[in-house]
């Protein structure tokens, strides 16, 4: 039912996200800043994710996190699961009643997986545009669910989308979601196109308002 990539690039950690589902980022993406990214799939334990991140900001390693969470974890044979730590190479799981079609990829700073997908190379495909793409973190991620797309997808239509940053920051300094649609992520491109060129001044609206732009809307004195 999803397809997904986490990611990190220059100290940022990011997930992408989209499922025949509805709302698949409320339950399959985590992150946490400083600390790294984790995906709960497939059947989904949205615990797992939060227990993936306590394991690196331990110890910083996303194959060592995923093997102790699934040391404590139960019904792990429906789970598939993914990490990316501040360093190091990236990991994933697929349990033996992960649905579908189904497959994951990693890359030097991604990992991709999936399940019920047109094909097994939809995580490759991720990857792949990921690692080779350029700019924003967000714009990396995009790319990647825009290749899922381009290589098939899944094996039915999705119907959500989720996007999400964290940086140097306590809070996400993206997260952008569908929850429901005809064609989540090209509603996810529109909404990231608006929101990319704001996304800083937001944080500085957090960090700093004095020093912040004005929000030039309508009474907006």
């Amino acid at each position: 039912m999803t397809f997904s990539i986490s990611a990190r690039q220059d100290g940022r950690f990011g997930m992408a996200v989209s499922s025949s589902s509805p709302a698949v980022a409320a339950r399959c993406s985590h992150l946490r800043p400083g600390v790294g990214a984790a995906a709960s799939q497939n059947v989904t334990d949205p615990r797992l994710g939060g227990r993936i991140l306590d394991r690196l900001a331990v110890h910083g390693d996303a194959q060592l996190a995923l093997r102790e969470v699934g040391e404590g974890a139960t019904d792990l044979d429906y789970r598939q699961l993914t990490a990316v730590g501040p360093a190091g190479p990236t990991a994933w799981f697929s349990g033996a009643q992960t649905l579908g079609t189904h497959g994951a990829a990693v890359g030097p700073n991604s990992v991709a997986a999936g399940n019920l997908l047109s094909g097994s190379g939809i995580p490759t495909a991720m990857v792949d545009a990921f690692e080779s793409a350029t700019g924003e973190l967000e714009e990396r991620l995009l790319a990647a669910l825009q290749a899922a797309v381009a290589a098939g997808g899944e094996a039915g239509p999705v119907h959500s989308a989720g996007l999400a940053v964290v940086a140097d920051v306590e809070w996400p300094v993206t997260d952008l979601r569908v929850d429901w649609s005809e064609a989540p992520i090209d509603d996810l491109a529109g909404a990231l196109e608006i929101w990319l060129p704001q996304r800083d001044d937001y944080v500085r609206r957090g960090l700093n308002p004095a020093t912040a732009p004005s929000y030039g809307v309508p009474g907006d004195q």
